[in-house]
């Protein structure tokens, strides 16, 4: 009988062994029961721990904050170590990778298990991204939240980030149902329950030994006594409480929220009073969370919304802000706390400050959220301050390069020269552009090397929840992209593909990325049209009709696919019968647009989504119908 030991005592190592339990059954079902135990003196049996207690050498000084794995076993057991708690998890599922398993979608069906005997296995690897992250966006429910927790470190991700202190507004995009009441009645949830589901979701990743990321927005309005629990929807009747207003930013000459949402209000930050409750707000907040790793605090969402009073024009609102960030070290500080704060360089904040310096760099992450940046093309990465706009109070105008945000960073860094993220955005709207995934998993594999190689030592994605549709290679890349700069594109793309499709692998890559280049990321996208802002592109309708008959073309093979005796080979298969009909109804919308035929695209999409909704709960866990239509509603089909 198989044996494991932990031989220390911390939840994400017991977790770890009961996985290793799980997969090794799952691998021979006929190997009897595995047992499960803590001895610290083991010396036979499969031995979970820290790297430290085996006398293994890491090659870094900083092995809480470095994942280092290190697998040393035979068929009857071993070492199987981690430089700290989570990459002991991390070692496990790194090891069961290397005996065959696979994780390529959410979910027990999203699992490859080979049935086969387990064989000696040598590994010793540092990740070679310091934190690699996934942050709550899209329409969320809850089962698919706690599975997206569940699948990051099985593909070697270590952290979670959970933005809002209540995130009411993504979970309402999902059980309100907005973009599919043609199929679903709404679901209303409460706070209260939202909250719950946040809690749930903070003990699954304590339990994983994630790093646990925090916050984000909401800062600059609940303490002030606006409510943000609604996100971004505009409610202009909600009161200003008569003793907040005069803290509220100025903007347009009126004190009031802006453009009706809390969310994307900033507040005057002039006044040391106003800052005072921001800042004490935040020290209460991080003295009631010790479970949190980093907590971030950004100003209001939206852009050019600082406020315009004689006191705030002293200053831009990054000096403002660096001054908050000081009272916020202040308070910390004599509480005690040991807090990371994270701050974000984001729209109008991106200017550097010019006369506040961070007196404490030690205690600040700089986050770079470059979200006005070009996605059809890779990244330069070459700072050049020569090309960036000035700064105008509210009248900014956003580069659309990331090299111009890599030199605002670098002016930043003269501030606060501290540990630097970013938080990137090709899991929001950005990967319903790419009808294939594969021009955008290439994107995401490109990405994470320019960023690394600036010096950035943490990724951030910002995403739905369910970016798994047609299949979840972009996400599997850009997982694995972070963990080993080593790995080639082609490598990544034979590992996925031939464990999602078996011996046809090849040919289903090979669709996508043909049904991807047909409808064209860059046509989609709209990023270089200058000053035309129409789709009207008529060369490229007779195309996007063409896109049926590749369909169909490809659809006997996938049928052939779903009969297959692992799971995830049938789900994969389903999956891409059912992205076909998706291509087809979006195909004659975008020939529409292309022909500047604008209402009647507007009516062929309104129809194609209503009718693919349908199929939305049998595929919810891989497909978020609401950013699908968000997407598309945003940039192509506005109602005429």
């Amino acid at each position: 009988m198989l044996k494991i030991y932990t031989t220390c005592a911390h939840s994400a190592v017991d977790y770890a062994a009961w996985e290793l339990k799980k997969y090794l059954r799952m691998m021979m079902p006929r190997c009897g029961d595995v047992s499960v135990a803590y001895d610290p003196a083991a010396t036979d049996g499969f031995r979970l721990g820290l790297a430290s207690r085996f006398g293994i050498a890491l090659e870094t000084d900083t092995p809480e904050a470095d994942d280092v794995v290190h697998i040393d076993t035979t068929a009857e057991g071993g070492i199987i170590a981690g430089s700290n708690y989570r990459s002991v998890l991390q070692a496990v599922y790194r090891y069961l990778e290397l005996c065959g398993c696979r994780w390529l979608l959410p979910g027990v069906d999203g699992e490859f298990i080979p049935v086969q005997d387990i064989a000696p296995v040598k590994y010793h690897k540092m990740a070679d991204l310091r934190v690699r992250a996934l942050c709550n966006e899209g329409a969320e429910n809850q089962t698919c939240l706690l599975e997206t927790i569940d699948l990051i470190p099985k593909l070697g991700m270590n952290s979670y980030m959970l933005e809002f202190d209540n995130p009411k507004a993504y979970y309402n995009y999902y059980y309100d149902h907005r973009h599919n009441t043609a199929n679903r009645a709404p679901e209303p949830v409460s706070a209260q329950q939202v909250l719950q589901w946040k809690r749930v979701c903070e003990c699954e990743i304590a339990r994983r030994g994630l790093i646990f990321q925090d916050m984000g927005h909401g800062w600059t309005a609940s303490p002030f006594g606006l409510d943000t629990n609604e996100g971004w929807d505009k409610n202009a009747d909600q009161a200003i409480p008569e003793e907040s207003r005069e803290f509220v930013a100025l903007c347009e000459g009126v004190r009031g929220l802006y453009h009706g949402v809390a969310l994307n209000t900033n507040f005057c930050m002039s006044n040391p009073a106003a800052r005072d409750k921001v800042a004490t707000a935040v020290a209460d907040y991080a003295g009631n969370s010790p479970h949190v790793s980093y907590l971030h605090v950004w100003l209001a969402d939206n852009k050019n919304n600082h406020c315009e009073c004689d006191a705030c024009r002293a200053l831009t609102p990054s000096d403002w802000y660096a001054t908050l960030l000081n009272d916020i070290d202040e308070k910390l500080t004599d509480r005690g706390l040991d807090t990371r704060i994270v701050f974000c360089v984001y729209y109008d904040t991106a200017w550097a400050p010019r006369q506040v310096q961070v007196k404490n760099p030690a205690r600040f992450t700089m986050l770079l959220a470059a979200i006005t940046r070009r996605y059809t093309e890779t990244p330069k990465m070459v700072p050049s301050a020569d090309s960036i706009p000035p700064f105008r109070l509210n009248k900014n105008v956003f580069p659309s390069d990331l090299g111009d945000y890599m030199a605002l960073m670098k002016q930043w860094d003269v501030m606060c020269p501290s540990e630097k993220f970013c938080y990137e955005y090709h899991f929001w709207i950005h990967q319903f552009y790419d009808l294939g995934g594969v021009q955008l998993a290439r994107r995401l594999y490109e990405d994470v090397a320019a960023y690394r190689a600036a010096g950035i030592s943490g990724i951030i994605q910002d995403g739905s929840q369910r970016s798994f549709f047609p299949n979840g290679f972009p996400f599997y890349v850009y997982s694995r992209a972070m963990l080993d700069k080593d790995i080639s594109f082609e490598a990544l793309a034979e590992d996925y593909f031939s464990h999602a499709y078996g011996e046809s692998w090849r040919a289903v890559f090979e669709y996508l990325d043909k049904i991807g280049k047909m409808f064209d990321v860059n046509y989609l996208e709209h990023e270089h049209h200058g000053s035309d802002k129409s789709y009207y592109a008529p060369e490229r309708a007779e195309t996007l009709r063409a896109v049926p008959a590749v369909v169909d073309e490809m659809l006997p093979l996938l049928e052939q696919l779903k009969a297959s005796p692992y799971r995830v080979r049938t789900v994969a298969a389903q999956l891409l019968i059912l992205h076909g009909e998706y291509c087809k109804g979006l195909s004659e919308a975008c020939a529409l647009k292309a022909e500047g035929r604008d209402a009647q695209a507007y009516e062929a999409f309104k129809v194609a989504m209503d009718s693919f909704g349908r199929y939305e709960v049998a595929i919810e866990r891989y497909y978020d119908h609401h950013m699908a239509c968000s997407a598309f509603g945003r940039k192509m089909f506005k109602k005429v």
